[in-house]
């Protein structure tokens, strides 16, 4: 919980550990970088974990980027860094709630 940002952290219950869901890998091929395919592609696993969540019962997604470019991009996308994991970032399903309603 103290990864998450003040803010955040404070909406939700006193657990150690909050169920989230873990995005996997988003790559394609250098040929086809720059053609919105990365962008198609988070959007999609957005949508399908904001779908799901009744079921899963996650809080958000966490993605790991491989590199400063991969976190930059899900920067981009409204993730938010986590505090002690450099690499890995979150967006909340409320933030997916306003977006895919």
């Amino acid at each position: 919980m103290t990864e998450l940002p003040p803010s955040l952290a404070k909406k939700l219950p006193k657990y150690p550990l909050i169920p989230a869901t873990l995005l996997g890998r988003l790559a394609g091929s250098r040929e086809h970088q720059g053609q919105k395919f990365g962008r198609l592609l988070l959007t999609d696993a957005l949508h399908r974990s904001w779908q799901n969540t009744a079921q899963i019962a996650s809080i958000g997604v966490v993605a790991e980027a491989i590199d400063e470019a991969a976190r930059e991009f899900y920067r981009h996308h409204e993730f938010i860094p986590l505090a002690e994991h450099h690499r890995k970032l979150f967006i909340a399903m409320e933030t997916l709630q306003k977006a895919f309603t």
